[in-house]
């Protein structure tokens, strides 16, 4: 519970959740893409951008004219979230369906790395993305460099929360000759996965067995 805090503490679904470090930083590893929150004279903003972690500090990186990176590097609050879906839950009502995802909320402030630390931060970022990459490419051009804002965030204050298994219907419900179950996404084509408690002769469903997240 080390990372937990007043702001982090989880109120809805505090079961699903966790402040253990160890928790958070495997869903950080196996993601590489977050989502940045600001606020600049009151208007939110919301910004997408791939990160990079070691130990316990994020790494962002972007263009030098970025404006989000510009406002966040000044130390104002930021809320960086990262979230991994799993599964789409497909219950007997539509109130009851869900998904099965991971994700982390992190809270606080990022500041510029440093000159001499740059390199060493870009090939974190790298190497987080696709493991091994960056021993493969050219060697970094200063000017790129000069052209690349690094930021970086401690993680101090974070949550954790995992839903994950079948859906929870209204027990009435489970007699209804209605297909359930999970969708599992987590493999490169939808795996449909049946409730243990389907009734017998439901059959799958075609816009089950024919899901793509892709639509083409």
């Amino acid at each position: 519970m080390d990372l937990e805090s007043s702001r982090t503490k989880l109120d809805r679904y505090p079961s699903r959740g966790s402040h253990d470090f160890a928790t958070v930083a495997a869903i950080l590893d196996e993601g590489f893409f977050c989502h940045v929150g600001f606020v600049k004279n009151g208007q939110p903003f919301v910004i997408p951008i791939g990160y990079g972690r070691k130990d316990r500090v994020l790494y962002i990186h972007g263009s030098a004219a970025s404006r989000m990176l510009t406002e966040a590097g000044k130390g104002i609050p930021l809320c960086v979230t990262v979230t991994l879906v799993d599964g789409l839950v497909l219950a007997r009502s539509a109130f009851h369906s869900s998904v099965n995802y991971r994700s982390v909320v992190i809270l606080g402030t990022a500041e510029p790395v440093a000159a001499d630390e740059k390199v060493a931060a870009l090939k974190t970022i790298t190497d987080h993305i696709v493991p091994g990459r960056w021993e493969s490419l050219r060697p970094v051009k200063q000017e790129e460099v000069d052209q690349t804002t690094v930021l970086k965030l401690d993680i101090v204050e974070a949550s954790a929360k995992v839903r994950t298994g079948p859906p929870v219907d209204d027990e009435e419900d489970y007699a209804l000759p209605i297909w359930a179950g999970t969708l599992d996404l987590s493999a490169p084509v939808a795996t449909p996965n049946p409730d243990k408690r389907l009734q017998p002769g439901v059959a799958t469903p075609a816009h089950v067995t024919r899901y793509r997240r892709i639509k083409s």
